[in-house]
């Protein structure tokens, strides 16, 4: 499975992934994800929200009885130039631990499915995980048919153009309602678990985390011809605010990142007369999370008077801090045994969004050079091996009891 995945979307020069959401390697990976439900004789499905589904011991979602399936799985797509290993190992190894499973001799007594939850990363329309806020109704189809990408081409044109219906977008209560547990495996995005004794962790919480547009307003002029007493430069301006974001997240044990800008009109000779910077910020708590930008926002105004530079912040997305449920987080330490490490974690997955409205947890395996994003990241085959058999034991106490 790996081996056919791993081709998929990855760019020649760079070797990161560009697997962006509705594009023609988003439906390599989804054609990869339904041969691999064929290929066990699972009922394969696609949700009104474009999520991928794969049954064992159900037909669909509407099959299931009150007690509820247990759900695995992750996402298949990418930042730009990501690593390998974030999203397609929990889906990989959801396949993996089916057939685990099987061998096994285990008979599920609910029914079991693994899903590939659809734009998880944003990176083509800035708003992480598209599909699971779909479905849990975090985000409304009104706000998600105004999503544009870089090129202007909306989410509906490019779910349209990729072959799905767009008019169905839309929360989804009866599937939701119809599932007892969702376990998401991932590798692990930080080095906690190098070091220990343990390939496996569990997750304890998600810090809250969002992401903030900063739109700096100058005055394009000449690069050549105009003295510096006498400009309006917006990039003085950002510049300030990313060393200030730096500063201000360190001091409050936070993080906070400018990873993306855009600059107008963007030539080598031109004072620019728009930055538009955006803002990850993640904190432990929600008080430390607004203080950090808080105070970001506020040396961004500050120099943007200095520089006579306008200066606007808009909040593009936000997720508030994730406890994952603390009864389905006992019965996984239970399972897995052997004082497995409980980890908290500053990144957002779809597990997260899903656990304002079912019962989530989540497995990490461990990544030795605590890379994430990146073509570096990494996790030895041992550890994944160990993070099968880790979701096998996982699935098959949630669905013999």
């Amino acid at each position: 499975m790996w081996r056919d995945l791993l081709p998929i979307g990855r760019d020649a020069a760079t070797r990161g992934y560009r697997r962006y959401a509705w594009t023609g390697a988003d439906a390599d990976c989804r054609a990869w994800f339904r041969h691999q439900a064929e290929a066990r004789g699972l009922t394969y499905e696609v949700d009104r929200n474009g999520n991928q589904w794969a049954w064992l011991g159900a037909a669909t979602i509407t099959d299931v009885a009150a007690d509820g399936a247990v759900v695995t799985g992750s996402h298949l797509d990418s930042v730009p130039d990501g690593g390998a290993f974030d999203g397609p190992l929990g889906v990989a190894s959801s396949f993996a631990a089916l057939d685990e499973l099987k061998a096994r001799g285990v008979q599920p007594q609910r029914p079991l499915a693994i899903a590939n939850f659809g734009d998880e990363e944003g990176a083509r329309f800035g708003l992480a995980c598209v599909g699971s806020r779909l479905t849990a109704g975090q985000l409304t189809a009104d706000k998600a048919r105004e999503l544009r990408d870089a090129d202007g081409i909306s989410l509906p044109q490019a779910m349209e153009k990729a072959g799905y219906d767009p008019d169905a977008i839309g929360p989804d209560p009866e599937r939701l309602g119809r599932i007892h547990a969702f376990v998401e495996l991932h590798v692990e995005q930080g080095r906690a678990l190098e070091g220990t004794a343990h390939a496996v962790g569990l997750a304890s919480a998600i810090w809250p985390h969002g992401r903030w547009r900063f739109d700096f307003a100058g005055e394009a002029n000449h690069a050549g011809t105009t003295l510096l007493e006498d400009r309006r430069d917006p990039m003085l301006t950002y510049a300030n605010t990313v060393l200030a974001a730096r500063k201000k997240a360190r001091l409050a044990g936070a993080l906070a990142t400018f990873g993306k800008v855009a600059v107008e009109p963007n030539g080598v000779n031109a004072i620019p007369s728009l930055i538009r910077g955006w803002l990850d910020s993640r904190a432990a708590d929600q008080e430390t999370l607004d203080a950090v930008v808080a105070e970001i926002e506020k040396a961004a105004k500050e120099r943007g008077d200095r520089d006579g530079v306008d200066v606007s912040v808009v909040r593009e997305s936000f997720t508030p801090v994730v406890e994952f449920e603390h009864a389905l987080r006992d019965e996984l330490a239970g399972i897995l045994g052997d004082g497995t490490p409980v980890l908290p974690t500053g990144a957002g997955h779809d597990a997260g969004i899903l656990s304002a409205s079912v019962p989530t947890a989540m497995l990490f395996v461990r990544n030795p050079t605590g890379v994430s994003h990146s073509p570096a990241e990494h996790a030895t085959e041992d550890d994944c091996l160990a993070g099968v058999r880790a979701l096998a034991d996982v699935l098959e106490g949630l669905t013999t009891t």
